[in-house]
């Protein structure tokens, strides 16, 4: 165990992390942050996504120790003010989830995505959100938020 400082959500903590342990079990145990998800613990389904620098990330992939003096956005910090980032209102409106595991890790590959491509195709918004993986199959609604947060300013 070391000490380490990590900006999360625009502020510094300061907490022990082993060498080897994931920004994932950071996040959730560390921080209490447990919007980010545990999927699959491979970096294959997209549950665990935040954003590093402003690009997306598997957070169970990346030792926490690595990301010391980078800036890591969790589904914690979208909200504003009382009002939803507009990615998360077009998931609401277009009623984009079912069971909503997957949603803060589409929501924050979203977020990411829309920053680099703020006016994608619907071919785009598909290749860019491919390696999100939703069980309940809301794919159609998915890319309908995405397209509808593109079209309201979806990269704030």
């Amino acid at each position: 165990m070391r000490e380490i400082t990590l900006n999360v959500n625009g502020a510094d903590h300061r907490l022990s992390a082993a060498d080897d342990e994931m920004l994932l079990y950071v996040l959730r145990d560390g921080l209490n942050l447990t919007g980010t998800k545990y999927g699959c613990g491979e970096g294959q389904c997209g549950a665990c996504t935040v954003l590093l620098d402003g690009r997306p990330v598997r957070s169970c992939q990346i030792h926490a120790a690595a990301v010391e003096n980078r800036k890591i956005t969790t589904i914690e910090a979208l909200e504003r003010d009382g009002k939803l980032h507009p990615v998360q209102q077009a998931f609401l409106d277009e009623e984009a989830f079912q069971c909503s595991y997957c949603t803060p890790g589409m929501i924050m590959s979203a977020v990411g995505f829309l920053a680099a491509n703020s006016k994608p195709s619907d071919e785009e918004i598909i290749r860019g959100m491919n390696g999100n993986i939703c069980r309940c199959g809301t794919y159609p609604r998915i890319v309908a938020a995405i397209r509808r947060a593109a079209n309201d300013g979806g990269a704030r």
